[in-house]
């Protein structure tokens, strides 16, 4: 999936796309921070309103990522929307990103990975 956003995140309104444009900057920050620590970012989705965020690499413990904080699962459903699973292509704000999308259980709770591409 290709998508360009740069206009977007100019955008002073309060129409459904803002919210695209919050879940896709969010995204592509925490794919930063990713990037900069050569592991995965991974969302569980351990509570009702909210997923945990960890990097790391999905094979190994969990006690092994580091957790970065938590996200509304109302943004993890627009990044979902925004992404497919599989390899993915999208620019953000002018940054290209490149990363798989799958998916994983840790203990009982879904979990979202995304690895660079």
């Amino acid at each position: 999936m290709h998508t360009n956003l740069g206009p977007l995140m100019d955008t002073s309104s309060r129409e459904p796309h803002e919210v695209a444009v919050e879940a896709l900057a969010t995204l592509s920050e925490y794919l930063e921070r990713s990037l900069d620590k050569g592991a995965s970012l991974i969302l569980v989705r351990s509570h009702a309103d909210r997923s945990d965020i960890y990097l790391g690499e999905a094979g190994e413990a969990q006690e092994e990522w580091a957790r970065c904080g938590f996200i509304r699962n109302a943004l993890v459903a627009e990044i979902l929307e925004a992404t497919r699973a599989g390899l993915n292509s999208l620019s953000i704000d002018g940054q290209t990103y490149r990363f798989v999308r799958t998916f994983t259980q840790v203990a009982q709770h879904g979990a979202i990975v995304f690895s660079a591409a």
